[in-house]
């Protein structure tokens, strides 16, 4: 539905991946690819999808993947999303692209339930001040945690956007990082011409340090592949991480995060919250991701087509559809709860 009712550029926008885009097919297909040795004979009256995430209570272990330009898809965007997020209690992680300010996101968050859960997105652009500024604005706002992503020192070459001439359309803004006389986005070709003054190539683990120490929000860190990332993220002081590609957005050839998910969760051994992205449709991929060692999965693309479809009430059925495909995946492969799930369901 959403790919009938979207101009091409939004479209487009959305759904491509990097160069080939075998990273974004990878994501998708290699899910599917794990079998699930599931339990008889458990007693499954009684289940909960209810977990714990970064200290928080969350309906199940889902939440919503930062993606940006949410009014491009809708015209309620990033408010639409977040109510419904807070509808179906599960954290939404806000992009730093979005098309809406934290304010008045987190007011319709707090509309519904004033417990939400709202994490905030950041890139370290070159303007470290306003990446502060952004950081203390989000901290104000109610937000629980930041979440920096650390694989864009670079944007990601995706073909379709520059065959489409990408921008953001007139009439948007990009209301965290546009400054008085600066670029807004509205210019090049692709969003590497189009938004690279939103990133900076000189990122370090020096910055993620700067950033720790910046606030008194807990820091997660966003597009971790390597084992010995993670451990060194850690060790400095991140509080979570999420093993994620970009959605296949930036290098197409990495792995898809199926494949890093139980080296990288090895590798934090319990020290940190492991999370996922990437190629997470179904209910039963989200169990997938707990036996590899995740404590939770998040998506993105599905909410932008719920999103594109139906506004707040397409969100809230794309969440609805994955919390009773969770439950029943539960019960089926004998779990009662999330914490059930082990690694033992991989292999006979």
């Amino acid at each position: 539905m959403a790919l009938d009712v979207l101009p091409v550029t939004a479209r487009d926008y959305f759904r491509s991946g990097a160069w080939g885009e075998s990273t974004l097919a990878e994501n998708i297909a290699a899910w599917g690819r794990l079998r699930l040795w599931h339990r008889v004979m458990r007693d499954v009256s009684a289940r909960t999808t209810e977990c714990t995430l970064l200290d928080g209570p969350s309906a199940m272990p889902v939440g919503i993947a930062p993606t940006a330009l949410h009014r491009m898809a809708h015209p309620d965007g990033e408010l639409a999303t977040a109510r419904a997020a807070a509808a179906a209690d599960v954290p939404m992680i806000v992009s730093s692209l979005s098309t809406t300010t934290i304010e008045d996101i987190r007011a319709a968050a707090r509309s519904v339930r004033p417990g939400a859960r709202t994490w905030m997105q950041m890139y370290v652009g070159r303007d470290r001040a306003a990446v502060r500024e952004l950081a203390q604005r989000a901290h104000a706002a109610g937000c629980e945690a930041l979440v920096l992503t650390v694989d864009t020192p670079v944007w990601g070459i995706r073909e379709r956007d520059v065959r489409n001439g990408f921008r953001v359309p007139e009439g948007l803004r990009i209301v965290h990082l546009e400054r008085p006389g600066g670029p807004t986005g509205h210019a090049g070709s692709g969003i590497h011409e189009a938004l690279a003054w939103t990133i900076d190539a000189s990122l370090t683990w020096a910055d993620f340090e700067w950033l720790r120490d910046s606030t008194p929000l807990p820091v997660v860190l966003k597009g971790i592949c390597r084992p010995d990332d993670a451990a060194q993220g850690v060790s400095l002081g991140a509080r979570g991480v999420i093993v994620s590609n970009h959605g296949g957005r930036q290098l197409d050839g990495a792995p898809p995060t199926c494949e890093s998910l139980p080296y990288v969760a090895e590798a934090v051994a319990g020290r940190a919250s492991v999370m996922v992205d990437g190629g997470i449709r179904r209910g039963i991929d989200v169990v997938r991701a707990l036996a590899l060692g995740a404590d939770a999965a998040f998506v993105g693309r599905p909410v932008l087509w719920g999103l594109a479809a139906g506004g707040e009430e397409g969100v809230a059925h794309v969440l609805a559809l994955l919390r009773t495909e969770l439950d029943v995946a539960l019960a089926l492969c004998g779990c009662t709860r999330p914490s059930d799930v082990t690694s033992a369901l991989l292999r006979p």
